[in-house]
């Protein structure tokens, strides 16, 4: 039905005459539940170190991880994504550290979930925290090979899965693995652990800080992911992905950057009506944060961004920002 609205009959700033109005009328509202927040622990570290790349993001050990995790849970967010920074020492051609059934990351999701056993923690899977290359799988003839990839990637969700993740996210971008991944949870009887797919994950400029952050970016050097992850310019193809991904089992997709990628954000969830997350990534939040303490940008950016994101369509966001907007919303709600 369209409507034909004329001035002066209608008169749009009516709506605009107060915050109370503005508030009231909103279309779109960002909320703590719509946020998780992505935290980093460190291997064999009891501190907590800052990420240059990345204003006031910490490399946390476990032990500072618990007690960052408290503040970020009175914040009011029920959600974190956990990434491991592994020892160097540690790292190889195949990534065989993330097959460690009592490695680092499986510990810390053990202790995690103990002492936050309501918290949902969402376990990455991927091998480039854990290769010597920073690639997110095995290498043949200086290719990722994508099917021995996929083994490794099977054995590394179970893993998660027995360590207590609430929910496996597959972020390699290997064709076939949620499928594969589903499969082998169903039969190790881990039916309600929940698949979180990075369905559309873009081959993005926008990584640099949080390979920074997990120790990979100097592993990876000139090399390109650009033959697992997706080309920019693509939006077909990123439907393709998540239409596959769903058909295979994945319960919830991603859109990986967010805010270059709003028009997919709003066509996947327009298009397939299942829960779909965002990525505001490390280069998206590093960049708003220096403008900011540069005082090139007033502080207002960062949430004026993740409400574009949510009314792009997105569900929840990850955000570095997560644990700050939280407590921001939070003194606009109390006043």
């Amino acid at each position: 039905m369209t409507v034909e609205r004329k001035f002066p009959n209608t008169r749009l700033r009516r709506l605009r005459k107060n915050l109370n109005l503005i508030d009231l009328v909103s279309e779109t509202n960002l909320t703590s539940k719509d946020l998780i927040q992505p935290i980093f622990i460190k291997e064999d570290f009891n501190e907590k170190e800052h990420i240059e790349s990345m204003p006031g993001i910490c490399r946390f050990g476990i032990d500072k991880a618990l007690a960052e995790l408290e503040e970020v849970v009175s914040s009011g967010i029920n959600a974190i994504a956990v990434f491991p920074v592994i020892d160097v020492t540690k790292k190889d051609e195949k990534g065989s550290e993330a097959l460690n059934k009592n490695n680092f990351i499986t510990t810390s999701i053990n202790k995690i979930k103990q002492e936050f056993p309501d918290l949902i923690l969402i376990a990455d899977v991927a091998l480039d925290p854990y290769t010597d290359h920073g690639h997110d799988g095995i290498l043949l003839n200086n290719e990722v090979d994508n099917d021995k990839t996929n083994e490794v990637l099977v054995t590394q969700s179970l893993l998660l899965a027995d360590a207590g993740a609430d929910i496996i996210a597959p972020s390699d971008m290997m064709d076939g693995r949620i499928g594969l991944i589903r499969q082998a949870l169903e039969k190790e009887n881990f039916k309600d652990t929940i698949l979180l797919s990075y369905a559309a994950k873009f081959n993005s400029k926008f990584y640099g800080p949080f390979r920074d952050a997990v120790n990979s970016a100097s592993n990876l050097g000139n090399s390109s992911k650009s033959t697992y992850q997706m080309n920019s310019s693509n939006i077909n193809e990123a439907l393709h992905e998540v239409s596959l991904d769903i058909n295979e089992g994945a319960d919830i997709v991603m859109v990986k950057p967010a805010m270059p990628y709003l028009d997919i954000i709003q066509v996947v969830k327009n298009e397939f009506k299942v829960p779909t997350f965002a990525y505001q990534v490390s280069g998206e939040f590093s960049m708003l944060k220096n403008a900011i303490n540069l005082g090139w940008l007033d502080k207002g950016v960062m949430l004026e961004s993740l409400i574009s994101i949510k009314r792009s369509g997105a569900d929840a966001i990850l955000s570095y920002a997560a644990k700050d907007i939280s407590k921001e919303i939070n003194k606009i709600w109390a006043m």
